[in-house]
């Protein structure tokens, strides 16, 4: 799960999917990444850290990383939260980019349709509530195809 700073948007994201994961009796390791480093050790926001708490999952111990060009090795698929993430992840990746490992996340949702998550990073609470629904949303999707 890759967003812009790894504070806001997919460490909600792993989150969910790691608590979904879990509950299907799915091994899945769920890690979560930012195209920048403006907050590389960082704990997610206290806003996205409240909204998964109310929502049962606990993303506090969570740390922001940036996302590196070798994580192309080390994952069997990367998701962009958000169209501009996924142009900075092929410039991060460079040669180390490889497009069948690689999509954006509401395209499991909403396939083709290329949409992003909202960054709710300069709004207020109701903004992570929504983007809380449609990351558990396609979430549930991804466990859905998975375990059908």
């Amino acid at each position: 799960m890759v967003c812009l700073g790894n504070i806001c948007r997919s460490p909600l994201a792993e989150g969910i999917l790691q608590h979904k994961a879990n509950k299907a009796g799915l091994n899945w390791m769920i890690e979560s990444a930012g195209t920048n480093h403006y907050h590389t050790g960082e704990p997610p926001h206290k806003l996205s850290q409240k909204v998964a708490e109310l929502n049962g999952i606990d993303i506090c111990d969570q740390r922001a990383r940036r996302f590196v060009a070798e994580d192309f090795y080390n994952y069997d698929k990367i998701y962009a939260l958000a169209d501009d993430v996924l142009e900075d992840i092929k410039d991060i990746a460079g040669q180390n980019f490889n497009p069948s490992k690689v999509d954006l996340l509401m395209n499991e949702l909403f396939p083709g349709e290329d949409r992003s998550v909202p960054d709710p990073w300069y709004g207020t609470e109701p903004g992570y509530h929504e983007v809380y629904k449609l990351l558990d949303a396609v979430c549930e999707k991804i466990i859905e195809k998975a375990t059908a």
